[in-house]
Order: C-alpha cells, then structure tokens, then sequence
C-alpha cells in the first residue's frame, strides 16, 4: 500500500476518498428513508460535486464525467453503505462510518492539493481547493437532506481540510512524503471526534449579545 501510495498517489487516495464518501453520504440519505434513486443521487453527489469542482479550477475536464471506473467506485460506496446499514443501527453515526468519513475527509484532501500543486498554484490557493475538494460534498448532500451544512456550524471538520492542506503545502515543498497530510487529517479529525473539539462560536466568545 505505501509503494502504490508512494508511486500513484493520487489514483490511490481518489479511489479511497470516492469510496469513503459515497458510503458516508449514501448512509445519510438511507437514514433519511430516501428511496434507492434519492440515496444513489445523495452518494454520487457527496463522492463527486467537489472534485467536478475542482478540476474544473484547474481548466481540466471532471474525472467524473470522463472515467467509467470513477462512477463504478461511487456505486461500490453506495453497495457498501447498504450492507452497513442492514448490519448496524444508526449506520450514519456509527463508528465505521465516521471512520470512513475521516478517512475519506483525508484522501480528498489529499488529492485536492495534489491537483493544485501539479497546476502551479500558489500556497493559498492549494489550501482552498483542497479545503473545498474535502468538505463541499457533505455540504451539498446536507443541502439535498433538507439539512444546514453542518461544515458551516460548530464541528472541526473544514478545519482538519484546511490543516491538512497547510500541511501537504509546507511538506512537500520541503521535500517531505504526500502522506503526512493525510495522516494528520485522520488524526485531527479522530481526535475531534473523541474529544468533542470544536470551533467556538461568536456567542461563545462574547462577541453578540445573545
């Protein structure tokens, strides 16, 4: 695995993160009891809407509407979800779904600031697209779940995309390995989880009278 990572880097973390992110986002829609169409379209959307937009950042046309292999590791989320949510309760808010999540929250991240960098794209704008490569697709699928993107709210979640994509930027210009973003994003995003982390709001910080 850290051959392939190390030689293919981002055809391995595209395949991770399309696959962890279908499963998440399928999981919610299946939750909501959306039918087999609505939890396919939730899936595809959270797997697909970002890095649709983030080649297209790039001037280079969407992986998604040029690769028969991007739509068929979409489905496979959408298969794997169903068997989670058959095998366990609450399957959206389970452990291994909200390893998944990070796991893919990672990958993405990843593959968004390699898109960057291979684009010439300075420090801030690697950050920005790998920021919005990670957690855009769970804000388009809260949209489609009639929710309030939940990245917009207290959760250190964008948080973890922004730090990872920080961190891909000072280590690969150091010479450093690709991976050490991700890992950092897992771990932050896992601690966050147990800890509760979360980013203060203004009421919390005195700054409105509410």
């Amino acid at each position: 695995m850290r051959l392939l990572v190390a030689e293919h880097p981002f055809a391995v973390m595209n395949t991770i993160g399309l696959v962890a992110f279908a499963l998440v986002g399928a999981s919610k829609a299946i939750r909501e009891e959306f039918d087999m169409f609505g939890v396919t379209v939730v899936s595809l959307a959270t797997a697909f809407a970002v890095g649709m937009t983030r080649d297209l950042l790039v001037n280079r046309v969407p992986l998604a509407l040029s690769s028969h292999i991007e739509i068929g590791l979409g489905l496979l989320g959408v298969g794997l979800a169903i068997g989670v949510s058959a095998a366990l309760e609450s399957a959206d808010t389970h452990p291994v779904t909200s390893l998944s999540d990070a796991i893919g929250l990672a990958a993405f991240t990843t593959t968004g600031a390699i898109v960057a960098t291979q684009a010439d794209i300075p420090a801030f704008g690697v950050v920005a697209i790998a920021t919005i490569n990670t957690v855009g697709g769970g804000a388009v699928a809260d949209i489609l779940l009639d929710r309030s993107p939940f990245i917009l709210l207290d959760d250190f979640y964008a948080s973890c995309a922004v730090l990872g994509g920080s961190t891909y930027w000072i280590v690969v210009t150091a010479g450093g390995s690709n991976g050490t973003a991700a890992a950092i994003v897992v771990g932050t995003r896992i601690g966050a989880l147990i800890f509760g982390w979360s980013l203060p709001t203004t009421q919390v910080l005195g700054l409105t009278g509410e």
